[in-house]
């Protein structure tokens, strides 16, 4: 199984390679009126592509940070022995 694993990584590892290689004409961006910036196509679709995965991660945070919250409070209230209730009887005529 690690084998196969580390053949994936592998081969996932040359196609980028390659890739990279193949993606080093230089691009520009415009930001704002007079604003220019020049890179290598790769550098762009890299940084593209990690800010993009920075900010899914960042969406994501709040409902995680809520979710152990909760899952905290659970686990406490678990802990806590329960009251127990006796069910009132009816009275004997």
């Amino acid at each position: 199984m690690t084998v196969l694993n580390w053949a994936i990584r592998l081969t996932l590892f040359s196609f980028l390679v390659v890739f990279a290689f193949q993606n080093t004409d230089p691009v520009s961006l415009n930001f704002l009126p007079g604003q220019v910036w020049q890179a290598p196509l790769v550098i762009i679709l890299l940084l593209f592509f990690a800010s993009g995965a920075i900010l899914g991660l960042l969406s994501v945070l709040g409902v995680i940070y809520r979710q152990r919250r909760e899952i905290s409070r659970l686990k406490q209230s678990a802990d806590k022995p329960s009251p127990v209730v006796l069910p009132e009887l009816p009275p004997n005529l």
